[in-house]
């Protein structure tokens, strides 16, 4: 009989290399929260993938970025925590992209901060691209992580190989038992991930001026019995907060029209979270410059 094996992996790389769509494809659900925009992840949401002989615990981190703010440098002290204490680090660098020095400095990171941990580089959006493409992606990114390092080729969004990084990323963990019971896909609150999901609702198809501004406060959360008595009605009231006045304005809209938008989207995510029909009440407020104040970014949970 096989050895049991668990053990933590991150998915590291530039912003918007597909990590988190990577880390749905592998736990089999919508865990982390995916977004066309760089900087959506702010917390470390573990998705869990199940085997008979195995349980990968997947961590997925905000990208690594040289910061410009507070709020930067926070995040990047978290993904160079969690580095540490990790058992494999995969570097995730996309096919439809040149390397270029953003990936550079994030290997030289890894090498620094985590020299003994086991790194796996993935090429990840290969649909994107030409086979030939994805080939020479494959050598440029060989000569980056040196000959040591495993290489997997993947696509989360059309699931190619998806079982083989699954597979490989498996082989590298310690032998020991599993550390959450059967079934569980994320040890997150439920409260987190509804901000998440609000988070990412509102963030589809903005501007870029707005991700980093966007912060999500979850403020009361409540259950009564719905109108057949049988499904409950959960309340979640929100606060969504922006740095500068302009920005409320383009989180709700001419009438109020994109904040419903925001509303049905996220709304509907939740439902699907919880099991069970959701009234959604938002609010979008001003904190001015939240991600430069350190008090305030400890009132946004940071």
């Amino acid at each position: 009989m096989t050895e049991f094996r668990s053990g933590f992996v991150c998915f590291v790389g530039r912003p918007n290399t597909g990590k988190s769509t990577l880390t749905n494809a592998l736990v089999g659900a919508k865990v982390a929260i995916t977004s066309n925009r760089p900087q959506t992840t702010r917390h470390t949401i573990r998705g869990i993938v199940h085997r008979e002989d195995f349980q990968i615990i997947l961590i997925d981190t905000p990208g690594l970025h040289r910061p410009r703010t507070l709020l930067g440098q926070r995040l990047n002290d978290l993904v160079k925590d969690t580095y540490s204490q990790v058992d494999v680090i995969g570097l995730c660098i996309p096919a439809d992209e040149k390397i270029g020095p953003g990936d550079r400095w994030i290997c030289e990171q890894i090498r620094a901060v985590a020299p003994n941990t086991t790194l796996v580089a993935i090429v990840t959006k290969i649909d994107k691209v030409p086979k030939d493409r994805v080939a020479a992606q494959l050598v440029a990114v060989s000569e980056l992580v040196g000959p040591d390092v495993e290489i997997v080729p993947v696509s989360a969004t059309t699931g190619e190989n998806v079982d083989v990084l699954i597979d490989v990323l498996a082989a590298q963990l310690p032998p020991g038992p599993a550390f959450y019971p059967d079934g569980e896909l994320t040890d997150e609150p439920e409260e987190t991930l509804m901000a998440e999901l609000i988070r990412e609702a509102a963030l589809e198809g903005v501007r870029d001026e707005l991700p980093h501004s966007l912060a999500v406060v979850i403020e009361e959360v409540s259950t009564r019995e719905g109108r057949d008595d049988l499904t409950p009605l959960v309340t979640v009231r929100a606060n969504l907060f922006v740095e500068r006045d302009s920005q409320k304005g383009i989180v709700i809209g001419k009438g109020g029209a994109r904040l419903r938008e925001v509303g049905t989207a996220a709304r509907t995510a939740i439902e699907k979270l919880l099991g069970t029909k959701v009234f959604l009440d938002l609010r979008v407020k001003v904190a001015k410059n939240w991600q430069r104040d350190p008090k305030q970014l400890g009132r946004l949970g940071f």
